[in-house]
């Protein structure tokens, strides 16, 4: 027996979409029959990965730039269904050599993006649709070089519930991911990357690393399933249930 397609005849709109978690999420709802724009901030990317997941549309520009992002959902042909905003890595640095601008621009990328979003889904998601953000788990380590990216985490589960309200019945939800093995965690342990690889895949509890695949498997229950609002869901393999993570 086959299953029906989860999100036939659906639009989803995936901003961050050309690589990682965003490219395999439009991977995945394409195969669940909705039509993909993808958008990010290079076209050239943006076309390759297009080509590769069967997206309908795509669009070039920096989703900060509160009128570039205003310009793409004015521009969209009509309502959609979904919206997933995937995000750049976070800003590790002690506190002795935090900088503003980057930590604004950190704050920028990780909590005012879900608002500005929000702000613009009025009117153009479909009540009952899904706005639908990325970030970190909740329960990372203390450690020095952690102290934004902490407070980040710990910020947008409570600015989701509460856009949760505020723009209902547009639905909000959050995924907050550990270690995914994407290029984004290549870049951002560099040659630790292996390493960190075999650790994780013989301490989790899954024995193995979560892939961009399952989150993209998250991310369509959430879009399908519309008793959730307000929501962050952990997905990590168990790795906030091991000592010291």
């Amino acid at each position: 027996m086959t299953s029906e397609p989860q999100l036939a005849g659906q639009t989803v709109v995936v901003i961050g979409g050309s690589s990682g978690i965003g490219m395999e999420t439009a991977r995945r709802v394409a195969q669940e029959g909705a039509g993909v724009i993808i958008a990010g901030r290079h076209a050239d990317r943006l076309k390759q990965a297009a080509a590769e997941v069967g997206a309908r549309d795509t669009a070039a520009f920096d989703a900060t730039d509160q009128a570039a992002l205003s310009g793409f959902f004015g521009g969209l042909p009509g309502p959609v269904d979904h919206v997933l905003v995937t995000g750049p890595g976070p800003y590790y640095a002690p506190l002795a050599e935090l900088e503003h601008d980057r930590g604004q621009l950190d704050w920028d990328h990780h909590i005012w993006l879900p608002v500005a979003v929000a702000q613009q889904a009025v009117g153009r998601v479909r009540p009952g649709g899904t706005l639908l953000f990325m970030a970190g788990t909740r329960g990372g380590g203390r450690a020095a070089g952690l102290s934004l990216i902490a407070a980040n985490s710990a910020a947008l589960p409570a600015l989701v519930a509460n856009l949760a309200v505020e723009i209902a019945p547009i639905r909000v939800n959050l995924i907050a991911a550990g270690f995914v093995d994407s290029p984004l965690s290549a870049t951002l342990l560099g040659a630790d990357v292996d390493k960190r690889r075999a650790q994780l895949r013989a301490t989790l509890p899954i024995r193995r690393v979560v892939e961009p695949a399952d989150v993209a498997a998250l991310a369509v229950h959430l879009m399908s399933n519309t008793a959730v609002t307000g929501a962050t869901y952990d997905i990590d393999g168990g790795q906030q249930l091991l000592p010291g993570e």
